[in-house]
């Protein structure tokens, strides 16, 4: 069972969505506008959203990348557009999966599925003394837990996620601040990470600044 965000403008199809998904041991929240998903994905915790991409008030592929901004949730996108180069766009922009309507309900039901199994081994994040549970949205360094506001979890759990690569700082800000491209957005955020991990710029033990590209965390040697 897994709680689903459908975003879906079109009442009928939203239903019979809601439906299947509900007969399949769901629980469903529909909503049809892009303003609404945001409100509830930044509000409630979903295992997965379902989103359309013709929604009345914004594009649903904009309103991905505004997802993208807030939370990891997974997000499968449903739609009746099956061009190619539309496709890879999305799955490049973060999407996890993309579904070209018509479908039947057990094909939704086994997408959901794999898109599920992937979430839950990703979960977990090791890197030396830091651990991060995604799902539980909890951090802790040498034993140690850290309290973290949203967007401090979000950018320490995606530098975690590729912890050994220099992360350049465009994609940072595209992945996390997608409204806006101010360095210093960053910087601030990254200095109250240092602060709450024990460390400096000048002396870091997870958060490396590589100067003129990007940050890369690492365990301490």
């Amino acid at each position: 069972m897994a709680s689903v965000l459908l975003v879906e403008d079109d009442p009928v199809v939203r239903a019979a969505v809601t439906r299947a998904l509900t007969g399949q041991g769901h629980i469903v929240h529909g909503v049809a506008l892009a303003i609404e998903a945001l409100r509830e994905v930044t509000a409630t915790g979903y295992d997965v959203v379902v989103l359309d991409l013709g929604l009345p008030d914004l594009d649903g592929g904009d309103a991905l990348r505004m997802i993208r901004g807030v939370t990891n949730t997974p997000v499968v996108i449903a739609t009746a557009r099956d061009e190619e180069a539309e496709i890879i766009r999305l799955l490049n922009a973060g999407a996890d999966d993309y579904l070209v309507k018509p479908f039947s309900s057990e094909h939704l039901e086994a997408r959901l599925q794999a898109v599920l199994r992937r979430a839950r081994d990703s979960t977990q994040l090791v890197v030396g003394g830091l651990e991060i549970d995604v799902s539980l949205r909890r951090a802790v360094v040498d034993g140690r837990e850290l309290s973290l506001t949203h967007k401090e979890f979000e950018l320490l759990s995606y530098l975690a996620a590729r912890s050994g690569d220099v992360v350049p700082r465009a994609e940072i800000l595209a992945n996390l601040w997608p409204s806006t491209r101010d360095d210093q957005t960053l910087d601030v955020h990254l200095s109250w990470l240092r602060r709450k991990l024990g460390e400096r710029a000048a002396q870091p033990r997870y958060l490396h600044t590589v100067r003129g590209v990007g940050v890369r965390l690492a365990a301490p040697r």
